[in-house]
């Protein structure tokens, strides 16, 4: 998978994910064997550069293999200068969302909203490629609504505007998460193109990633949601790609010392307070690993307020099953 001037590892690909890619997922991921993480969505408007969150969104201190960010916007002329300033404060590409369906970001008309205005969609796409010199990709969805399905159409504008690799998401913004995501339409803009063309959407094994790049012929596959909880998804459909072997599940002790260690990264990311708050979301996500565990005890490790408390209750619930 070649993304402008850069080889990626592998063809699997960490989403950009609000309040989840951060610089501690995108590291996990990583070494699980993701070949490319891009990072949460950073907002264009650069009244919120110096904020705390904003700052947290784009630290890419320390991390290994290429860093990917994902800008937001709708003024061409800010998303230039977003561009530009991530790319000096460190990015090596730059990712523009067009994809997220999120109704804070469509009623600012960003996101996927912007599908519905192909002549803005390739005035940002030009401005963000003449911008910097380094690549610059497109995350989108298939359309507005199951009426007005036009990736192709916004596939070859960008394609055009020297965009280096597509993402598409395989469903409308209307759809939301919900139904099945439409591979066919995917399919559709990777023979109309001639740039790489990332699969995403509703890929949560690796038998399903196979079908998916079996399928649509996609160069690479973006994985989400399917990997909150279960980093380790990445190094089961490596393995699939290559041998044609189903690898067994990841033993539980291996999940254990995961667990354990990325905790201890949120903690040191975000500090104490913030870091325990934001660590009780991936710890849910683990435990659908594990179901057996009771309800009292996932109640009482969400009150944890500090470090020490929060992993000495996971320990203990952990303890007890493997």
């Amino acid at each position: 998978m070649q993304i402008g001037p850069y080889k990626l590892e592998n063809n699997l690909i960490l989403a950009p994910m609000a309040g989840i890619s951060d610089r501690p997922f995108r590291d996990l991921c990583k070494q699980f064997g993701a070949g490319l993480a891009v990072s949460e969505m950073v907002a264009s408007n650069p009244a919120l550069r110096k904020h705390r969150r904003t700052l947290l969104k784009a630290d890419h201190n320390g991390e290994a293999g290429l860093r990917s960010v994902q800008i937001l916007g709708t003024d061409p002329e800010q998303m230039a200068d977003a561009t530009l300033f991530n790319a000096r404060c460190g990015a090596q590409i730059i990712d523009i969302n067009m994809g997220c369906p999120a109704k804070k970001v469509c009623s600012v008309a960003a996101g996927s909203a912007l599908l519905r205005d192909e002549t803005l969609v390739r005035k940002i796409l030009d401005a963000v490629v003449k911008a910097v010199d380094i690549p610059v990709t497109l995350k989108m969805r298939t359309g507005w609504d199951l009426h007005s399905r036009n990736a192709v159409e916004i596939a070859r504008i960008a394609e055009e505007s020297g965009v280096a690799a597509l993402t598409l998401h395989g469903r409308t913004r209307a759809c939301q998460f919900n139904g099945q995501a439409e591979y066919e339409t995917i399919k559709k803009v990777k023979q109309a193109v001639r740039m790489p063309i990332i699969a995403n959407g509703d890929i949560d094994s690796a038998e399903k990633a196979k079908y998916v790049l079996d399928t649509t012929g996609a160069d690479a596959i973006m994985i989400g949601r399917a990997a909150q909880g279960n980093p380790w998804l990445f190094k089961q459909i490596s393995h699939l790609l290559k041998t044609g072997k189903t690898l067994e599940k990841q033993a539980d002790s291996a999940i254990y010392s995961t667990i354990l260690s990325h905790l201890e990264q949120l903690y040191s990311f975000y500090g104490n307070v913030s870091g325990v708050r934001i660590a009780r979301k991936h710890i849910g996500w683990y435990f659908n690993a594990f179901p057996s565990i009771s309800k009292t005890t996932r109640k009482n490790i969400n009150q944890a307020s500090v470090p020490s408390q929060q992993i000495m209750l996971v320990k203990a619930a952990l303890d007890i099953l493997i």
